[in-house]
């Protein structure tokens, strides 16, 4: 069993989801729940919850606000939000836990059983993406949360050099020579990297153009980088990359 509280400021959404939680996740103990950053404060004083389900907009301020008054909290947070272009991508780049209103019960028992696996402290470095992507809407994310099996990485998308699929994980090579193996799909990362000027340019291979020095023609073609790698391109994708070069 897992202990969790609620922090929704719409009675009816609470409601939805206790009848939602006793449905269809009984692994989990839904101990109390509250209705602003006042009272969860006053609540996450007096239990310590292993997951919370927390919306953004509280009547009273936000859920950053309340988890700024408990930087250490030791709890997984899933954020719960109503539908909207922007939130959502901020989500994405953030990779952090939430569920879109009216719940689907398939993606409520998915949230549930990553923080059966693994309830910990939400990474601030984390929410801070969050926040920022959230707050300013019209702007292009700068930073990117990245999910190793040890950790929790942010990086500045600029120092990305390129991405490569292997299997259902990524692995990041950054301009520092770091190298990082992320639990998503090189399609989710495209969707999200594809506005900062990376292209895929082959089937397993995603690149930031910032860090392209040339075009190799040999063997079908490659793309020469500023740290001296060579990624193959595809016979599909060279017009693409020739017209994207000049």
């Amino acid at each position: 069993m897992i202990k969790a509280i609620i922090i929704e400021d719409m009675p009816q959404a609470v409601a939805v989801l206790e009848a939602d939680l006793a449905q269809y996740c009984p692994e989990v103990e839904l101990i109390s729940t509250a209705h602003s950053v006042v009272s969860g404060a006053k609540l996450l004083r007096g239990v310590k919850p292993d997951v919370i389900f927390l919306d953004i907009l509280l009547g009273d301020g936000t859920g950053f606000d309340l988890l700024e008054i408990f930087p250490g909290l030791n709890a997984r947070v899933i954020f719960v939000t109503a539908s909207d272009e922007f939130a959502l991508r901020a989500f994405r780049y953030a990779a952090v836990d939430y569920l879109l209103k009216p719940i689907d019960p398939e993606q409520l028992q998915e949230a549930v059983r990553r923080a059966q696996a693994q309830v910990r402290g939400q990474h601030q470095e984390s929410l801070s993406v969050l926040r920022e992507a959230i707050a300013q809407p019209d702007q292009l994310p700068t930073r990117l949360s990245l999910h190793t099996q040890e950790r929790i990485f942010v990086a500045e998308i600029e120092q990305i050099v390129r991405c490569e699929a292997d299997g259902n994980n990524t692995r990041f090579v950054l301009s520092s020579g770091e190298k990082l193996f992320v639990t998503k799909t090189l399609k989710h990362f495209e969707q999200l990297l594809e506005r900062h000027d990376f292209a895929r340019v082959h089937q397993t291979h995603l690149v930031n153009f910032r860090y392209v020095r040339g075009f190799e023609k040999k063997d079908g073609g490659y793309l020469l980088l500023k740290n001296g790698e060579l990624i193959p391109v595809s016979v599909r994708k060279k017009a693409e990359v020739m017209e994207r070069l000049g």
